[in-house]
């Protein structure tokens, strides 16, 4: 297996958004939402807390797609009004996984938490499925902002966001434009415009190498419109190839075992549309990471292929409320689920610190 082959494969598998699989119930939208079809079974890859109450919600972003939601309330929630945080990703996964475990985990801890499809994804709709946009994706985490800011259990000024993988660039690219956004975390991010313009580790940073991969892309795309459908990326494989590189295997052994495949997610499945790396390579999403003045947090594994993402990124950012933790001895997907590397204590003192 040589290496572009990985790099390709790998970018691919990163990005991709949108999920297929049955949807249950149906759900009664206001303010002329469209009409989304939502599982009233408990799908979630991890078991269900019983200190928390947990609910579908809905929203629209500007664009006008509908959005959909898990939330959890603190069961031993005050009276008041509560700070809320809205999570999102992995890219390519779905809110019944690491965004949910992450949300749930921050309701036992007091926040009114969210935890959303975004847009083309999983339970949320927009068409055409699979797609993904630095835009409107960036765009989501503000729509749950909206959300969070309108609700009567929440206070509008005291909301934070959560981006895992791929979502903790966006989430920062989020809080760059949105100051209603008072505190970030950024845990085992990616930047999903640098490894779609650059390779991994930057080793095709070149303009030749990006107009190769856009010529190839742009052949694609033609294809899909003489055949009136895209072709799909392509998920994490079911067998793995014998040389694959650790992280990869790391990738395999979330997605397409128990532990976190999920029907609904493109990484455990048929992946996200071949072309969607179009638009990440031109749109620099840590562009206006240093003008950022709200508090933001950057986690990453020690021994995380990515972890070169979150270090690069908070050089970017100014201020005396920043901090960049690096986990002793985790991998990339080790922030994904494992309670013993996830530091939720220090996230819940950021957030309590910051949210006030």
């Amino acid at each position: 297996m040589n290496k572009r082959t990985i790099e390709l494969f790998v970018i691919c598998t990163i990005i991709i958004t949108g999920a297929t699989g049955k949807r249950t119930s149906n759900l009664n939208n206001e303010k002329n939402m469209e009409y989304l079809n939502l599982t009233t079974v408990w799908d979630k890859t991890f078991p269900k807390s019983d200190k928390v109450n947990h609910s579908k919600v809905t929203f629209t972003n500007r664009y006008g797609i509908t959005l959909a939601a898990d939330m959890y309330v603190p069961k031993n929630a005050s009276s008041g009004k509560l700070p809320a945080i809205a999570v999102c990703g992995p890219f390519g996964a779905v809110k019944e996984q690491a965004a949910g475990l992450y949300a749930q985990t921050m309701a036992e801890r007091g926040f009114l938490t969210v935890a959303f499809d975004p847009s083309y994804t999983g339970e949320s709709g927009g068409e055409p499925r699979y797609v993904v946009s630095p835009d409107i994706n960036t765009e989501d985490f503000s729509a749950a902002v909206d959300f969070l800011a309108t609700n009567d259990r929440v206070d509008p000024e005291r909301i934070g966001i959560i981006g895992i993988c791929g979502w903790g660039g966006l989430a920062i690219n989020a809080a760059a434009a949105d100051p209603r956004i008072k505190a970030t975390v950024a845990s085992t991010m990616y930047d999903m415009s640098r490894v779609n313009a650059n390779g991994y580790f930057d080793a095709d940073d070149s303009a030749e190498a990006r107009n190769a991969l856009r010529k190839k892309l742009a052949v694609q795309r033609t294809e899909d419109f003489r055949n009136g459908f895209p072709k799909p990326g392509g998920g994490v494989p079911d067998i793995l190839p014998a040389d694959a590189p650790p992280f990869f295997k790391d990738y395999h052994d979330y997605y397409k075992t128990p532990r976190g495949y999920h029907e609904r997610s493109l990484n455990s499945n048929q992946g996200r549309n071949a072309t969607e790396a179009i638009p990440f390579i031109n749109f620099p999403l840590m562009s206006r990471a240093g003008e950022i003045e709200n508090a933001v947090l950057i986690i990453h594994g020690e021994k995380a292929h990515s972890r070169y993402f979150g270090e690069d990124a908070f050089k970017k950012l100014t201020g005396d409320n920043k901090e960049l933790i690096i986990i002793t001895g985790a991998s990339h997907t080790d922030l994904y689920d494992n309670f013993t590397v996830i530091p939720f204590d220090k996230m819940e003192a950021f957030f309590h610190k910051h949210l006030k």
